[in-house]
Order: structure tokens, then C-alpha cells, then sequence
């Protein structure tokens, strides 16, 4: 039967094929603002080859017809059949999406430390250039193809090396790409972002020699450190520093494997200046994690337990003032480059680095070097101290200005309420949270001094359809709009934020079905009666796990407890530990019923600590607020069975029922 347009039958479900999907959606994939990025996966796998100990060149060329050739000298990209697929390895790694040489990082794999991960680089590369060719020299022969749109256009070649001949080279690779202009915003290059990210590499491989040339000036930078990240921050710091600068670097021994993996640890510096702009760094196994992530949260979280330990062991705070991490970590500039066995980024552009362990990681080397330092130079220890303590009092004293503004009449707050010690609203968030078991938990949990926590009794009333001025005839919405210190208003209307209490407002319910229905029933209740909440981003939903997988200890990893939000999220997990030598069966997978089944350790570590919880921000949909309320009429107008019978006829089948 022929496909009409509009009909939705068998012949209407496409299959993408091959590197199709990110033709599809590039931006799903890498930075499609311009060809950057894309370019940056090939300089990423040479500079794993450097990493590895294999190279100790990386060559960049900007052509006149705007092309960029990418070489290095490592061991060079395998050119021989694959024994399982039968196809030249060079065209899998090349044409296929989840197919690279990075996933094995036990003590037998190609790259123990590396930036790639998912197998989807180059392939993204190659699916997004109008050409892309190849070259590689290994064992004595040398290799060329070349694909067009990630297809094939040119057939592997191979012949004998000649170097006399030819000019060939022993080992290495060397790649020339042609962006498809199409795909990008601009198809130009950013230059100063170019020349940050090869200067960055230079600094990170002490030794390793980065050059760019350039065919339309002829002219060519070159880059090699040998003092690596003090140097590199010294040149960049825009005032003095007020004390010399922290650096160390340690990495975990083979004795030391019950912790970490052998070679996993981190370098540092970092520099404390009294005024002008910080500059802050971080990198992940060479890769540039602009955003940050969980090794920035261990440095942070190290340098702030060994200055608040100096402090205390001299009692240097005068009374009432009371330091924060952000204190220490305010006037902080530095560089920190991790390595990390396996890492996990967020997103497929590793922008920021998502692995819970990197934390205790980097915070377990900086904090005990830190102390150690200080305590060796104690008059320096005295000046960074006076510094932290300044920004402690600036902050308070901030704290203290908003809560004159707001003080009387404010309304007595819910009983229930365990609220937090701080009035900075840039720090303070409360937990809606279901039940008094899962809210004990939390109360326990939780950092006093910034989360507050306000469990709730049973399912919150539908209020999509009740009038405003009857809203606080319902006692938990009383209590909500008292906690939170902002009366419930229209979309229209101009409501008074300076009683707000709290920055972040977050949705937590348990991780199965009447969670959810808790999560819509408080969505409505602040899309409706809140909406100004929403639209200056104060509303988050907390995503807890619904599985802890107790893992056995494998190789050279200690036996752990992985969390996985979903389904999805625990098959993942279990994939990864085959693939990390745990045999079938040797692990535990426990679900959780509910919030009130975690202990308070168990809440900290998954959904409530922000250096490595997940929490969603609340928006409008795409089409902004008229599509939002169109849905949310829909979904919860008491009218509407009709329009949600026909949604659940239409589009039934594509969700999974949790019963």
C-alpha cells in the first residue's frame, strides 16, 4: 500500500543509516556555529597519541582554500582488515559512528588515558566535510584514502614506504579536511580560539612540540614548554598574585590501586589575586572542559578544606563570620589538567566533565598538598587567610543588607520548614519534598547551611482550574507560597520577588510513576499560579536513581555503587562493567520504591550535593508560554478528557508504563 502524505503507516518509520543521523541533526553531535570543533576531534586524536607516550609532534595548516591539514608523528591509525567486520579499520573508524580504539581502557588497550570515548569523533568530522583524506605511515608502509560526505570516494591504497624517495616518514598520521560550509553558521575559523586551544596543548605535554602554519601569510607559530602550566598562568594572570603560586601534580601508584587506577591523578596551579579578573582552566585527559565540571569541584573542594583547616588551627575568623567555599574559591585563578580512566563528559562536545569520582579524585591530592604547603610557609598561609576572610565578611554583609529590606511583617513560616542557615539567594535552595519518611532523609542529608527542606503530605491538589484567592484554603500550598516568600500571581501581573528566600526551588519526588504525578501536580501549581518563578529560572525538578547497582571490584577498580536514573541509565552501567571484566551476575541491582528507602548518605551523594547531583531547569515549551498553557490545559483541564483520550490513542504506544 503507497504512503499518502499524511498517512502515518509501516513505510512511513525511516532507518538512518551510517553517518546519516548526524547529517540529520549535526548539532546533536558537535558545535555547529562554525567548523571548530570538528576540526578539534582530529587534533584531540593526535594529541592522545602525545598522551600516550607515542608522539612528540603535532602539526596544524591552515590552507589558502579552506581546508586544514591536521599531523602528527604517533603510531599511526591500523590500516589492515578488522577480524570481526572485514573492512579496512581506517574506513570503520572513519565511516562508522561507536567505532574507535578508546574503549578498552584496561591495562592491554591502546590508550589508557584518553579524550575520546564514545567512537563518534572523526566519523562527526568526516560526515560534516565536503573531503576528507587520510595518510598514514606505520610498519614500513603507507596508506591513503579519502571520503566525501563520510562516504568513500577513494579506496584504501597501500605501498611501501620510501623514504628516500618520496620524503616519507617512519610513523604518524595525517589528515586534511574540507568543511561543508553548509552545516556551520560560518565556515571561518575563530583564530584566537585556535590558537588558545594549540597553545593549551603545548602547555599540558611539557615537550611536545605544536605549530601552525598559515598558507595565505606563510607564516608559522610555534609552541613548546618545557615549565608547562606556571608559566602558562603566570603570563596570563592580569595582576600580581598575593602569594606564590600552588602547583603540584600526583598521580596514583600501582600501590595504591584501591582507591584510584594506576597513572589517574591530576596538575595544578593556582593563583590568589586581590583584584582584577581570574583566569580558570580546566582540561580532562588534553580535552578542554570549558564548563567546568566535577575535577573543578575537587579542587575547589580541596583548597577550601586546607584553608578552612589553616584558619581554624590558628583561629584566625573573628567571631560570627562563617566560611564558604566560593570565599576561597572567589579570588582563584588556575589551571588543572586530569587525567581520568574513564570519563564521563556531559554531551558529545565535552564541555564538562560528569564523573562523580574525579571529584574525590583531585580533592584527596590538592587538600593534603595545600595543608603541607601552608603550614610551611605560615606568614603567607596568614595573607590568603586575611584575603578568604574579607570575601567571607563582603558576602555576609550583602546577606544581611537583603534581609533588612525584607524584614518585618514577613508571614510565620510553615512549622514543617527545615530551613537553611544562609540568606544568600545566589546559594539558597529548598527541597519540596515527597513524604515525611524521604523528608527526614533530606533533613539529614542536606547542607545546612544552604538547602532548606519542605516535605509534603500525599499528591498536592490539581490547580490548573481553582481561583487564586482560594489557593490558600489547600495547607500545602499555604506552606509552599510562605516558604518560598512570593505570593501566587499571573502571567500579567508584576509580583514582589524581594520576600524570595530562596534562589532554587526543587521538585523532589520519588524516581517511579506517582513521583512523576507529584512532579506534574507541582509543575501546574507553579505554571499556573507562579509563572513569573519560572521565567527567571528559580524552578528545578531533582532527578533521583531508580537503581544502585553494588559493583564487584574489577581489574583495577575497587568495588563501588553505581546509580542509574532509569532503565536505560542501569543497562549502560551493567554494559560497562562487562566490558571492565566483571563476570555475569557478579553484581547486586536493588530498586529503590522511594525517596525514604535512602539513607541520608545515599541522598547527599545522588540528588542533593551540586557538585554531582542531576537537576533540571524548568522552562517554557519551544513555543513559549502560549504553547505551555495550550499543554498544560490539555494535560489538566478538568474538561479536557476527551483531547487527552485522543492524545493517549495518538501517541500511546511510544511511552513506556511503569507499573
Amino acid at each position: 500500500m503507497a504512503n499518502t502524505p499524511g498517512k502515518y503507516a509501516e513505510a512511513s518509520i525511516r532507518v538512518l543509516k551510517g553517518l546519516e543521523p548526524v547529517k540529520q541533526r549535526p548539532g546533536m553531535y558537535t558545535r555547529t556555529d562554525n567548523p571548530l570543533h570538528i576540526v578539534q576531534e582530529v587534533i584531540d586524536n593526535a594529541a592522545d597519541e602525545a598522551l600516550a607516550g607515542h608522539g612528540t609532534r603535532i602539526g596544524v595548516v591552515l590552507h589558502a582554500d579552506g581546508s586544514i591539514t591536521v599531523e602528527d608523528d604517533g603510531r599511526g591509525i591500523p590500516f589492515g582488515l578488522h577480524p570481526e567486520e572485514g573492512v579496512p579499520v581506517i574506513e570503520i573508524v572513519y565511516t562508522r559512528l561507536h567505532a574507535g580504539g578508546k574503549f578498552d581502557k584496561g591495562a592491554g588497550g591502546a590508550y589508557s588515558f584518553s579524550g575520546g570515548l564514545h567512537g563518534v569523533g572523526v566519523s562527526v568530522t568526516n560526515a560534516l566535510a565536503k573531503r576528507l583524506q587520510v595518510t598514514v605511515w606505520r610498519e614500513g608502509q603507507v596508506a591513503t584514502t579519502a571520503f566525501a560526505g563520510g562516504d568513500v570516494i577513494e579506496p584504501l591504497a597501500v605501498r611501501k614506504a620510501d623514504e628516500k624517495g618520496k620524503g616519507d616518514r617512519k610513523h604518524g598520521t595525517t589528515v586534511r579536511v574540507w568543511p561543508d560550509a553548509k552545516y556551520f553558521e560560518s565556515a571561518e575559523l575563530p583564530r584566537a580560539e585556535l590558537l588558545h586551544l594549540l597553545r593549551s596543548k603545548a602547555v599540558l605535554m611539557p615537550g611536545v612540540t605544536v605549530t601552525l602554519r598559515t598558507e595565505k601569510t606563510d607564516d608559522t607559530i610555534t609552541w613548546v614548554f618545557q615549565a608547562g602550566l606556571r608559566d602558562y598562568l603566570m603570563q596570563s594572570l592580569v595582576a600580581d598574585p598575593l602569594i606564590p603560586l600552588f602547583e603540584g601534580q600526583q598521580f596514583a601508584t600501582a600501590n595504591e590501586t584501591e582507591n584510584f587506577a594506576e597513572g589517574e591523578g591530576a596538575n595544578w596551579c593556582v593563583a590568589f589575586t586581590d583584584e582584577g579578573a581570574t583566569l580558570r582552566e580546566s582540561y580532562v585527559n588534553l580535552i578542554p572542559t570549558v564548563a567546568g565540571g566535577t575535577h573543578e569541584s575537587g579542587l575547589k573542594d580541596g583548597l577550601f578544606g586546607a584553608i578552612k583547616g589553616f584558619i581554624d588551627l590558628h583561629a584566625l575568623a573573628p567571631k560570627g563570620v562563617k566560611l564558604m567555599p566560593e570565599d576561597v574559591f572567589s579570588r582563584a585563578s588556575f589551571v588543572l589538567s586530569a587525567k581520568v580512566l574513564d570519563p564521563q563528559f556531559q554531551g558529545q562536545i565535552k564541555e564538562r566533565l560528569n564523573s562523580r569520582d574525579a571529584l574525590r579524585l583531585v580533592s584527596s591530592y590538592v587538600k593534603p598538598a595545600l595543608e603541607l604547603w601552608l603550614n610551611q610557609h605560615v606568614d603567607y598561609g596568614k595573607k590568603l587567610a586575611d584575603l578568604v576572610i574579607r570575601q567571607a565578611q563582603t558576602r555576609q554583609r550583602a546577606s544581611q543588607k537583603v534581609e533588612k529590606r525584607k524584614g518585618s511583617g514577613v508571614a510565620v513560616l510553615p512549622g514543617k520548614l527545615t530551613d537553611c542557615e544562609s540568606r544568600d539567594l545566589n546559594l539558597n535552595e529548598v527541597f519540596l519534598v515527597e513524604g515525611d519518611s524521604a523528608g527526614g532523609s533530606a533533613k539529614m542529608g542536606r547542607d545546612k547551611e544552604t538547602q532548606a527542606v519542605l516535605p509534603l503530605r500525599g499528591k498536592v491538589l490539581n490547580t490548573w482550574e481553582v481561583d487564586r484567592d482560594r489557593l490558600f484554603a489547600n495547607n500545602e500550598i499555604h506552606d509552599i507560597a510562605v516558604a518560598l516568600g512570593v505570593d501566587p500571581h499571573g502571567p500579567t501581573d508584576t509580583p514582589d520577588f524581594s520576600g524570595l528566600r530562596y534562589g532554587k526551588v526543587c521538585i523532589l519526588s520519588d524516581a517511579d510513576v506517582d513521583g512523576s504525578h507529584i512532579q506534574v501536580l507541582l509543575l501546574t501549581l507553579f505554571f499556573r499560579h507562579f509563572p513569573h518563578l519560572i521565567e527567571r529560572g528559580h524552578v528545578f525538578i531533582a532527578k533521583p536513581p531508580l537503581y544502585r547497582i553494588d559493583a564487584p571490584a574489577r581489574g583495577k577498580r575497587p568495588a563501588a555503587k553505581i546509580y542509574a536514573l532509569d532503565d536505560g541509565e542501569r543497562d549502560a552501567a551493567l554494559d560497562k562493567l562487562r566490558k571492565e571484566g566483571a563476570k555475569e551476575a557478579s553484581w547486586s541491582i536493588g530498586r529503590f520504591k522511594g525517596l525514604g528507602e535512602m539513607n541520608a548518605e545515599q541522598l547527599w551523594e545522588t540528588t542533593l550535593n551540586p557538585e554531582t547531583r542531576r537537576l533540571l531547569p524548568v522552562r517554557w515549551l519551544e513555543g513559549g508560554f502560549d504553547a505551555t498553557i495550550t499543554s498544560f490545559t490539555k494535560l489538566m483541564g478538568k474538561g479536557e478528557a476527551a483531547a487527552r483520550r485522543e492524545l493517549m490513542e495518538l501517541r500511546g504506544d511510544a511511552v513506556e508504563v511503569d507499573v
